[in-house]
């Protein structure tokens, strides 16, 4: 990333943090992925039970690898040896003392958007979970609220889709079609605008590209 991208994000990431903060959020802002790990440790005690959902961006800065592998419970559906064990693991995450998750989008004022086909990382985001901990990039803030829909809707399901696999329109052409097909992915759309209780959710943003 050259210098002025940088300078990009940094000064986006001040107003965002100011936005964050006045609807009741704790909000960081790590320059890079080393940072922003290093955070998202100190903000988790050792001993406390983690679980998590589709959380590319917190497995891109090795968060995930510390929480397998370090003093924690971790719950890991990717351990299940069946599918039925698999929705209980994802059942169990939503009541841990951590959820860890991404943001498909995020507007510039401070309301977060996120897309989910089964609903379970969005069902943890709204109630559950004692602390939700966000990892978001630079990458997915974006001016307005509508923007951010668009985002999520129109960007990050798409790619995402590619990863799960199926024949939806956007599996197939990379677009959104508004489908209603067995394998849609956006079934749930969640806007998280103000955090209560306060404190509960919080953002690490980071100043690099992350996630989809």
């Amino acid at each position: 990333m050259n210098q002025f991208q940088k300078q990009y994000y940094d000064k986006r990431a001040q107003v965002l943090l100011k936005n964050l903060h006045k609807r009741h959020f704790d909000a960081w802002y790590c320059e890079n992925r080393e940072e922003a790990l290093a955070k998202a440790l100190e903000l988790i005690p050792e001993g406390a039970c983690v679980g998590w959902g589709g959380a590319t961006s917190a497995e891109e800065i090795g968060l995930l690898k510390c929480l397998r592998t370090g003093a924690y419970k971790a719950i890991d559906r990717d351990t299940a040896e069946t599918p039925e064990k698999r929705v209980e693991m994802m059942r169990q995450c939503l009541l841990t003392d951590y959820f860890i998750t991404g943001a498909n989008a995020i507007s510039l004022d401070g309301q977060m958007v996120n897309i989910d086909g089964m609903g379970n990382r969005v069902a943890a985001i709204v109630y559950g979970p004692r602390k939700i901990i966000v990892i978001a990039g630079m990458n997915k803030v974006v001016d307005t609220l509508e923007d951010a829909v668009t985002r999520a809707r129109t960007v990050a399901a798409p790619i995402n889709k590619q990863r799960f696999g199926g024949e939806t329109p956007c599996g197939v052409t990379g677009s959104c079609a508004d489908c209603l097909s067995d394998g849609c992915i956006c079934s749930q759309i969640l806007v998280t605008r103000n955090c209560k209780p306060a404190g509960r959710i919080t953002f690490i943003l980071v100043g690099e590209e992350l996630g989809f």
